[in-house]
């Protein structure tokens, strides 16, 4: 156990630092501290001393000159088992500083709030992040506290141990140091690097640990701010797997503008529907594969009312998402107790995507791509009805966001069936039509969609004796005139859009 008789403090923010000050002269710690922090604590009664008291050195260029200074660093750095240290420590007169309280300037704050390149420069702190590092250091001497995040921990410390700390408790904070200070160079770096690809820099620092990975047997975690994306408003803790589903379902509801509701297993939608009412959709949604359905997650961009609360109700599932809910829609949802309700927010995600494998990771722009009715070229004799044009989009979307190789049917603005994941594009639209006929839809006057081009003119010809009228995908075979030639001799009309949707 260690007694902590000096003090440096030079923080940004101020909550819960008058509860500090007081522990400390409770604990009768000597307190030093800089500019702001020196009025605010002297404006709360207490006694203390400034830093230039220990360098007789003024604060200069506007304040971005205060505590870089060998007395300062000295009496953090400086090694109290080393005679040679402690000789320096009495021939210059420097205190031996116990405690480093810092919280830095608000850099990812400003970042976030301008575009004035002056106020983000200077909002780089340089001597608060010099403080951290070299308390850490020194970490068998010295106790940092690197963000008002672990002032309640560092009360709670003096409060037990009466001003005083043991190896294990400065080695703690000293890893809160380094996560703080790397965290805030790397937000830095990102900032000046802007489109850089030399290096790869990401960093979270907020972590939940999750019931398992993927299996029970694997933990699991996720690094970032789930609370920006949604609030939890009822049941269990989510799991790794649910948040596989939130993410494929949030990037498959977002292609939407008007009322839809999806249903999805396993990242793929094994319901979609587009509807004025959004009961209808839900119910449409549903008959896409009820059987799939099954404790599947749940999302829709509309908010969620009584009528349509009661019918999901009747529904075993996972998770909901919606933009929002009425009260008593709510009270229904919540029947049952582990039942997860999420109310999503309004914010951007990521640009990027991540995927880490062998010794490191890929990374590539998201799929931000969306065509449109406009983007479809006819390429057959025939040209599909506005109707048409319209399933084409809808299976476009749908297909963009399901696993390769994929097939999209679609009627009317709803999933009739889709294949997932297959090995073979013949495989996957077999798969398709196969769910369509189990589930009792006509396909006559279906639409389907490809995430990739067709090799040969199979797939069309499948598709065309199931009742298929129009197509959409990419394009770009070496042999599309053999798909376009059987679509004209036998009346399909087939659009490109020239891009390909993988998904892994």
């Amino acid at each position: 156990m260690k007694k902590i008789k000096n003090a440096l403090i030079s923080v940004y923010h101020k909550d819960r630092l008058e509860d500090i000050v007081a522990l400390l002269d409770k604990n009768a710690i000597r307190i030093y501290s800089t500019g702001g922090t020196f009025d605010f604590i002297s404006k709360l009664g207490f006694e203390l001393k400034t830093v230039e008291s220990i360098t007789s050195y003024p604060s200069i260029l506007g304040g971005r000159v205060k505590t870089l200074h060998p007395k300062i660093f000295g009496g953090i750095l400086g090694r109290r088992e080393q005679p040679d240290d402690m000789e320096q420590f009495a021939e210059y007169g420097i205190p031996e500083i116990d405690l480093v309280i810092v919280d830095l300037y608000p850099f990812e704050e400003t970042l976030a709030n301008t575009a004035d390149e002056s106020d983000i420069i200077e909002k780089i702190d340089i001597g608060g992040i010099s403080l951290i590092r070299a308390a850490a250091k020194n970490f068998k001497d010295v106790l940092i506290v690197p963000s008002m995040k672990y002032y309640d921990e560092l009360i709670t410390l003096l409060k037990e141990k009466k001003g005083q700390s043991e190896l294990s408790d400065r080695k703690r904070f000293a890893s809160y140091a380094f996560n703080v200070s790397s965290h805030y160079d790397t937000a830095i770096y990102s900032y000046f690097a802007e489109d850089n690809k030399d290096a790869f820099k990401l960093s979270f620092t907020d972590s939940t640990v999750l019931r398992y990975g993927e299996n029970p047997h694997q933990m699991g975690f996720f690094f970032g701010k789930l609370n920006e994306v949604f609030e939890q408003l009822h049941g269990k803790a989510i799991s790794y797997n649910n948040l596989g589903d939130l993410d494929a379902a949030i990037g498959l509801i977002e292609e939407f503008l008007e009322t839809t509701f999806a249903i999805l297993k396993h990242n793929n939608a094994c319901g979609i529907a587009c509807r004025p009412v959004l009961l209808e959709a839900w119910k449409d949604a549903l008959a896409g594969d009820p059987v799939s359905a099954f404790g599947g997650v749940l999302v829709t961009n509309a908010r969620v009312d009584i009528a349509t609360a009661e019918e999901i109700n009747k529904l075993f599932f996972e998770i909901i998402l919606a933009p929002d809910y009425e009260n008593t829609a709510l009270e229904v949802l919540k029947s049952r107790k582990n039942r997860i309700i999420l109310q999503k927010k309004e914010g951007r995600l990521p640009k990027q995507v991540y995927r880490s494998l062998l010794n490191g990771l890929i990374a590539q722009d998201k799929d931000n791509k969306t065509e449109g009715v406009e983007d479809l070229k006819v390429v057959t004799n025939a040209t599909p009805g506005e109707n048409e044009k319209e399933d084409l989009v809808f299976a476009n979307k749908v297909v963009k966001h399901t696993k390769s190789n994929a097939i999209v049917l679609a009627k009317n603005k709803q999933l009739v069936a889709s294949g997932v994941g297959q090995t073979s594009r013949v495989d996957a639209l077999k798969q398709a039509i196969a769910k369509a006929n189990e589930f009792g839809f006509d396909l006559k006057g279906a639409v389907m969609a490809s995430d990739a081009f067709f090799p040969f003119a199979d797939s069309v010809e499948i598709a065309n004796n199931a009742g298929i009228t129009a197509v959409v995908q990419p394009g770009g075979s070496v042999r599309d005139q053999d798909s376009i030639d059987y679509c004209n001799k036998h009346n399909m009309a087939m659009v490109y859009t020239g891009i390909r949707h993988f998904k892994h």
